[in-house]
């Protein structure tokens, strides 16, 4: 693909995010690119290609805001976990040049939508008074499937189900899935069990009309509701720039450690 015009995106509130932003910046000036410098909370369209700096959060607001763009981005991990990134900044000059060179996919990443809000990690829903435990009706497609006495519900996509859905028991997916789970948040029920469903089907949470709850998209957007809420695929997908090589399984043993014995774990 054709780059053009190359921005870089930092959040100035992480350690470390202002260095690694200027040396990247060297980087491409060096190679006769100008890159144009945006912070996480000042974001703008115009870009063939994007330079994410940060953790997951970071990441995951940037990759929300240039979906409907259509515009790839790439992580540089400055957070604890990173799931979503592809560089550290050690590796920073390496990955530049794969990029530059062509020697990068770009993965299509499905998102869920609930009114004005989108997640690509997930939609998790709970009551206002934390200290409650909730009854949630699920219904798939207006059908009633099951209620769920609960602290609250997780509705993830594939890209999320290594997050907050798989710390409250639900499966991996391969990102490559076209498919949602629902976890409840640890259900007062032992048939409680996740769900995996088409990534086509309307998802609708009812709750007890009496209180108050809360939407929140990628933990960073918050909506309050009561009575019903109807949540679907996007229409838009996340552009994730991968580098050619990169595997999800290897990632699982790379970052979570998967199915590793203890003393393996460093």
């Amino acid at each position: 693909m054709e780059m053009k015009s190359i921005a870089i995106c930092y959040n100035q509130e992480i350690s470390h995010s202002v260095e690694v932003k200027d040396k990247l910046a060297q980087i491409l000036l060096n190679k006769g690119i100008q890159p144009e410098i945006l912070n996480i909370d000042g974001l703008k369209e115009g870009f063939d290609f994007v330079f994410v700096i940060g953790g997951d959060g970071t990441i995951l607001k940037t990759a929300r805001f240039y979906a409907k763009y259509k515009t790839p981005i790439f992580g540089i991990n400055l957070g604890r976990l990173g799931f979503l990134s592809q560089s550290s900044k050690e590796d920073i000059e390496k990955s530049v040049n794969e990029i530059l060179n062509g020697r990068f996919v770009v993965e299509d990443r499905i998102m869920l939508q609930s009114g004005n809000y989108t997640a690509l990690n997930d939609f998790v829903i709970k009551c206002c008074d934390t200290g409650r435990t909730s009854r949630f009706s699920l219904k798939i497609n207006n059908k009633y499937v099951c209620d769920y006495l609960a602290d609250g519900i997780i509705i993830s996509t594939p890209t999320g189900s290594t997050a907050y859905g798989l710390s409250a028991g639900g499966p991996v997916l391969t990102p490559s899935l076209k498919a949602f789970v629902i976890v409840p948040i640890c259900p007062h029920t032992l048939t409680a069990r996740p769900i995996v469903v088409p990534d086509c089907e309307k998802i609708t949470v009812c709750t007890d009309v009496k209180n108050k709850y809360v939407l929140s998209a990628d933990g960073q957007e918050f909506y309050e509701f009561d009575s019903e809420i109807n949540i679907v695929k996007s229409r838009y997908s996340a552009k994730l720039a991968l580098l050619e090589g990169a595997e999800f399984y290897s990632v699982l043993t790379d970052k979570l450690h998967w199915a590793m014995p203890p003393a393996y774990i460093k």
